[in-house]
């Protein structure tokens, strides 16, 4: 593939710089009203060049219809601290009216066999170049503090390991997966009884000073 792809990528850069400050915006928005954000940190990378091209011969896809089909070029991710913050942030970003939403798979409901759990959206982003708007693809993850504990650790031991994990390593990946995933709905439920806790705690010191 001839493609300069310094010229190539820039727009994805640039993409990645933007949806960052805009995400990192919505935390502290919600942090400014004194409300609990769904969101606690964000991350975003662009595919390398030798992922990019071993994707490529991998799924057949043409240097023509690379910008197309190939949807996790700009790639980013939303750390949420519980469960519930993933369909939350899920909702926000349904509601912007600067994406335009392609598809969605929900991977914290419905797993990968692998045990794997994100839920992933692809939209079109209309970027401002200097010779006019250009629509990209834009892939965001959005997970828990737990469900990416794991899979930072899974993608690294398939780095030092590659090739497919033996069936008992592969049981026992999947089971750390459901205990992470158990881990986060018992924190969840915590925060849960906390919050209503504080929100009777907050009506009856009201009641009182009436």
């Amino acid at each position: 593939m001839n493609e300069n792809w310094e010229q190539l990528l820039f727009p994805y850069q640039q993409a990645a710089k933007e949806w960052k400050v805009k995400l990192r915006g919505m935390r502290k928005e919600f942090q400014v009203r004194g409300e609990h954000s769904p969101i606690e940190f964000v991350t975003s990378r662009i595919k390398s060049i030798p992922s990019i091209e071993e994707k490529m011969q991998r799924r057949h896809i043409t240097a023509e219809r690379l910008t197309e089909d190939m949807e996790d070029l700009c790639g980013l991710r939303i750390m949420c601290p519980f469960l519930d913050d993933v369909s939350d942030v899920v909702q926000l970003l349904r509601r912007r009216n600067d994406v335009e939403i392609v598809s969605e798979r929900d991977y914290v409901n419905n797993e990968k066999e692998s045990g794997y759990r994100s839920y992933h959206i692809v939209f079109r982003y209309p970027l401002q170049l200097l010779d006019g708007e250009r629509e990209i693809l834009v892939e965001i993850q959005v997970r828990t503090l737990a469900m990416n504990f794991w899979a930072t650790l899974e993608h690294s031991l398939n780095y030092k390991h590659p090739g497919e994990f033996p069936e008992d390593v592969h049981q026992r990946l999947q089971a750390a997966s459901e205990t992470a995933f158990k881990l986060d709905e018992e924190m969840s439920q915590i925060h849960h009884e906390l919050s209503n806790a504080e929100a009777q705690q907050d009506q009856a010191d009201d009641k009182g000073e009436k």
